[in-house]
């Protein structure tokens, strides 16, 4: 049975940092890309930061200076750091884990980040 479960999420002023984990059960976790999604309340779920299985990285611009996705294959987990969060970060934060060959892609339940004063 495949498990994506996230933590970290919560209440964080403006200009703050929080670190969201997403730890994997089930899969073979180094063969996968991990990404981060996220969606605003009424919005679509996009793409906040990926990380291929070996290594290589992608972030949205919106993003770009401010978060970094890591991944540690040790212990099945995939990490995204967030710093000088801003109001428009606000949205339930998903974790993603794909692997194309194999046309598998599994989803965690998602973590809530609010950010406000």
């Amino acid at each position: 049975q495949v498990q994506l479960v996230e933590s970290g999420g919560g209440l964080v002023q403006p200009g703050g940092s929080l670190r969201l984990s997403c730890a994997a059960s089930g899969i073979f976790f180094s063969a996968y890309n991990m990404g981060w999604y996220r969606q605003p309340s009424g919005k679509q779920r996009e793409l906040v930061a990926r990380i291929t299985n070996d290594g290589g990285t992608y972030y949205a611009d919106f993003v770009k200076g401010r978060f970094t996705i890591s991944r540690d294959n040790a212990k099945n987990t995939v990490y995204l750091q967030m710093n000088s969060l801003k109001p428009e970060d606000t949205a339930v934060y998903y974790c993603n884990a794909d692997h194309s060959a194999l046309v598998r892609n599994y989803w965690g339940q998602g973590t809530q980040v609010t950010v406000s004063s």
